[in-house]
């Protein structure tokens, strides 16, 4: 099992982030490059949570989104052709007094076959910086959609 933390400050409020994340329509990839529309299907959304299955390159997995604290989202991993059941993300934001939003990300892969077993180690290690870079891609897009300047966003 591989736990990754990431840490950035972004000029995205969390309401922002949240919009961007829970948005399941057409296009997602644009957002999150590991999220395909040939596998995006959402099964049921309500206000606060949804459960939509989602993936990218032959790897799929179906998360319970549960964004209910405003603070917050948490993604539970409930099936996945490779990832197990400790699987998840959680998203945390804190509103900073300059009006920028430090982000908090912990991902977790536990996996549930040989294959997903070999990914979590590859990206608890040497693909550690894939999913960094992929994470930045992601936040990048975010302050775009809502007209902020775009750039790398700072590491904490």
């Amino acid at each position: 099992m591989s736990t990754i933390r990431f840490h950035y400050k972004t000029t995205s409020t969390p309401e922002q982030f949240i919009a961007g994340l829970t948005d399941f329509g057409p296009g997602r990839s644009m957002l999150f490059g590991n999220s395909s529309d040939e596998y995006l299907k959402v099964h049921h959304r309500g206000p606060s949570e949804a459960d939509v299955t989602e993936g990218s390159a032959g790897i799929w997995e179906r998360l319970h989104y549960n964004w209910s604290d405003p603070d917050r989202v948490v993604m539970t991993t409930t099936d996945s052709n490779v990832w197990g059941g400790r699987s998840s993300h959680v998203y945390t934001f804190t509103r900073l007094p300059d009006g920028t939003t430090a982000l908090d990300a912990v991902l977790v892969r536990e996996g549930k076959n040989i294959k997903g077993r070999l990914l979590a180690l590859v990206l608890g290690s040497v693909g550690r910086s894939v999913l960094e870079r992929a994470f930045a891609n992601s936040i990048e897009a975010i302050e775009a959609r809502n007209g902020a300047a775009t750039g790398v966003p700072e590491t904490l």
